[in-house]
């Protein structure tokens, strides 16, 4: 039977699956996208084709590609992917394997619903207020500012649709009404929570491959060691460092939401009440998955080999800080050292703290992807010192 990975999307996450899996031989890997995206660089896939963002389009192409296969392995990258699956997945099913729960994946993507699981087996999650009308705004008069505000599940298909939105006045939460009005009138819930203080380097993670079975084969944890742009972005830099309390909470957590598939609940620890309170349960690999598969936990290979009915070898993190490893965005890391203050002592540590530093999009045999995004870094600081300037 002739088997092909299909990876969605072609960001970080897509590259970093595309890359594990040609490490452990998997010949044949195609990606899909919605743009010539970092991945459709790689000179390790097979192929790609440029899809629209319906369910109609995907259909389509995994009918034209299962053409060439008898079989497609799916690696969703973002929560739009997973929606996509669930849509076409009785289409698909026989021919496939999809890592979601198809009958609970709507429900785990709603971070409210993540909250009330946290509620009902007792993990830490920040102060939490659910909005979906103008009225229930006033509510939020009696938080703590600040606070951050959130879709309570991220809407991939609306492209103007923020992913969080920092509120740290009386000011911006008077405006705030104005701003989402137009999303709540989509029927696009919000879900308030106040902001846990603290550097970027107190958000941990706990990532896992969780087969249908229920069994977890193979676990890992890490932490932010910085984030782009500070505060409430996305990953610049991370260490593979393990935290008990973290991997005890996480696998708990997904396996009260019955998660099938790699998932990561991610973490921020306060220092307030000495508690480390989940912020979201990414469903699929995130941006900085590839550090497990660099700390010998290669997940994604475990999605594959469980695919093939494979006997996958359970593998669990070595917890030693002789081996730490720190992962780089360079992209990130050079941004936020030209607009952060001072920076620099944090993004050195970054690059030469760690016993080993590998770059997320830089592989010196396979450059042509790292080549896209350094122009792409250009160009960002470009524009920021311009629209810097034109403030002035």
């Amino acid at each position: 039977m002739k088997t092909v990975a299909l990876v969605l999307g072609g960001y970080i996450n897509g590259l970093s699956v595309v890359r594990e899996l040609h490490e452990r031989n998997v010949s044949n890997i195609w990606l899909f996208d919605t743009q010539r995206s970092l991945a459709t660089r790689s000179k390790k896939i097979s192929g790609f084709s440029i899809i629209e963002n319906t369910p109609e389009s995907l259909l389509n192409e995994v009918l034209s590609l299962k053409k060439q296969f008898d079989h497609i392995v799916f690696f969703p990258t973002a929560d739009n992917h997973l929606e996509l699956l669930a849509k076409v997945y009785d289409e698909v099913k026989s021919f496939s394997f999809l890592p979601l729960n198809e009958s609970k994946i709507h429900k785990q993507l709603d971070k409210y619903y993540q909250y009330e699981v946290c509620d009902k087996i007792g993990i830490p999650y920040p102060k939490t207020f659910q909005i979906s009308s103008l009225s229930e705004i006033e509510i939020l008069s009696d938080f703590t500012l600040p606070i951050l505000l959130k879709p309570s599940k991220r809407d991939d298909f609306n492209s103007d649709l923020f992913r969080s939105h920092y509120i740290d006045s009386a000011e911006k939460l008077k405006k705030l009404g104005f701003e989402i009005k137009p999303y709540l009138k989509q029927g696009v819930t919000f879900i308030a929570s106040e902001f846990i203080p603290g550097p970027d380097n107190n958000i941990y993670a706990y990532t896992a491959y969780r087969n249908r079975k229920g069994v977890i084969c193979g676990s890992w944890c890490g932490k932010k060691l910085s984030q782009y742009p500070d505060q409430f972005g996305v990953f610049s830099s991370a260490i593979n460092e393990y935290n008990d309390q973290v991997h005890k909470q996480g696998k708990k957590l997904l396996e009260e939401l019955d998660v099938f598939g790699v998932a990561e609940p991610e973490f921020k620890y306060d220092t307030r009440d000495r508690k480390f309170k989940l912020m979201e349960v990414n469903l699929r690999p995130m941006m900085w998955h590839r550090l497990g598969h660099l700390s010998e936990v290669s997940l994604i290979y475990s999605q594959w080999l469980d695919s093939i009915n494979h006997e996958i070898p359970l593998s669990n993190q070595i917890k030693s800080e002789d081996i730490s490893i720190h992962y780089v965005y360079f992209k990130h890391e050079i941004i936020n050292l030209f607009f952060r203050k001072k920076y620099f002592p944090i993004f050195a540590k970054n690059l030469f703290n760690g016993k080993k530093t590998y770059f997320s999009v830089f592989m010196i045999n396979d450059l042509t992807p790292f080549i896209f995004d350094s122009i792409a870094t250009l160009k960002t600081l470009l524009s920021r010192c311009l629209n810097l300037l034109q403030k002035r």
